[in-house]
């Protein structure tokens, strides 16, 4: 079968409830063990120093500076923006970050202060972090962050239709947000950590990138569980086998609990070694981090310095 082939065989698998049903389940199963051995052994990759400066400037390149918090203020939305366009004020050889993620009533404050500056501004919408309202009410969110200036939507999809078996359902849905999206990137974040199973975590996946999905996440980072190193692999191998199929890319953003340069390292490992180097780049891999962006600045400043500058060196988000 020829790509376009493909392609279009598989744009015709969500007409259907049997037919998506269908192709979900018949889906390779994971293999837990394997997964989990495969990704506890790529963490343990080291790279020298010079390989280390390149992946810390790109891990902040790739990062979507993020507050998502019912406290959120304009002013700490504009901080968090000029901290976006130069990191670190001090150093201009400081790559800016990718994106910064609010919530919408946020979207009017930031999108001025990004303005040219070539960073993205993310939105999370559809009754972001549960999902837990009608569908009108969601693209109602996803419009009116996209009319205020975002130009990138993160959507959390409906845990509960899809723990149900209520795929074409949760399909639909992902179809009608990217539709309200117009020209914005679509991100659909999967809370992998109440999919319960791995094999879950692979048919969510591809559930999403069948819909339209731009990119693929992990997690909103409001359940105990957010990113791990397995259900990354789970998810890289999704986007890898989808291209394949396909023809179209898309992208993926592991978010929560994403700390420390080293974790961040860790992660870039995972996505050479498993979708490949096409996915190290920041219009295809982003880290969903508040805390993260801090201490990548603080090791690039140790690597170029020699030094390490205190943790109030750089302002706290």
């Amino acid at each position: 079968m020829t790509a376009t082939a493909t392609s279009a065989a598989l744009a015709d698998i969500g007409r259907s409830d049997a037919t998506l049903r269908a192709f979900l389940h018949g889906l390779p199963g994971v293999d837990q063990v394997g997964a989990e051995q495969r990704a506890a052994m790529l963490s343990t990759r080291s790279i020298k120093t010079t390989a280390k400066a390149w992946a810390i400037d790109l891990a902040i390149r790739m990062v979507d500076l993020t507050t998502l918090e019912g406290a959120d203020t304009p002013g700490k939305v504009r901080a968090l923006s000029a901290k976006a366009r130069r990191p670190d004020p001090a150093d201009p050889s400081c790559p800016a970050v990718a994106a910064v993620c609010v919530y919408p009533s946020m979207v009017p404050v930031a999108a001025p202060e990004l303005a040219g500056s070539g960073v993205h501004l993310a939105s999370v919408a559809t009754a972001f972090p549960s999902g837990q309202a009608p569908l009108d009410v969601k693209l109602a969110d996803t419009r009116a962050a996209v009319a205020a200036g975002a130009d990138e939507i993160d959507m959390v999809i409906s845990r509960g239709a899809f723990l149900a078996g209520r795929y074409q359902e949760v399909f639909e849905e992902i179809a009608a947000v990217k539709d309200a999206c117009g020209s914005a990137h679509l991100k659909v974040i999967l809370e992998t950590g109440e999919l319960a199973t791995y094999d879950n975590v692979r048919r969510a996946s591809w559930l999403a990138m069948l819909a339209g999905g731009d990119f693929i996440k992990t997690s909103t980072g409001k359940v105990p569980v957010a990113a791990t190193l397995p259900v990354t692999l789970v998810m890289l191998e999704a986007v890898r086998d989808f291209r394949t199929m396909s023809g179209r890319q898309v992208g993926f953003k592991p978010a929560g609990g994403i700390r420390t340069t080293k974790d961040a390292v860790k992660y870039l490992v995972v996505v050479n070694e498993t979708a490949g180097a096409d996915w190290l780049d920041p219009d295809w891999f982003r880290f969903g981090a508040s805390t993260l962006l801090n201490d990548l600045l603080m090791q690039r400043t140790k690597l170029k310095t020699g030094r390490y500058s205190g943790p109030d060196y750089f302002t706290v988000d």
